[in-house]
């Protein structure tokens, strides 16, 4: 695979058919060893952003994600302190300041 958006593009076939329940227990063998073994696993995404230019996240888009984890119903204590800690650490302040 020559470029990092056709490597993206091949990690998300191989994750599809680990999801996919029609799909044999060989093929989903095949997909995991291809995951694990040759594609790189979430370095090809960074190779991905880095090559569009964007390998830096907006920080309003941080603040607001680690914002409303410290407000979701669905994060566990535990992720809510951390993202308030995480918060704190980036932003000099509480996200509820």
């Amino acid at each position: 695979m020559s470029s990092a958006e056709d490597r993206v593009n091949a990690l998300r076939g191989y994750k599809a058919t680990l999801s996919n329940p029609r799909v044999s227990k060989e093929a989903k063998q095949h997909a995991q060893d291809v995951l694990d073994n040759e594609l790189g696993g979430e370095q090809v995404h960074d190779d991905f952003y880095q090559s569009r230019g964007d390998d830096q996240k907006d920080p309003n888009r941080v603040r607001a994600g680690l914002k409303a984890a410290t407000h979701n119903p669905g994060v566990s204590d535990a992720g809510k302190r951390s993202a308030a800690e995480k918060y704190t650490q980036q932003f000099g302040q509480g996200p509820d300041e």
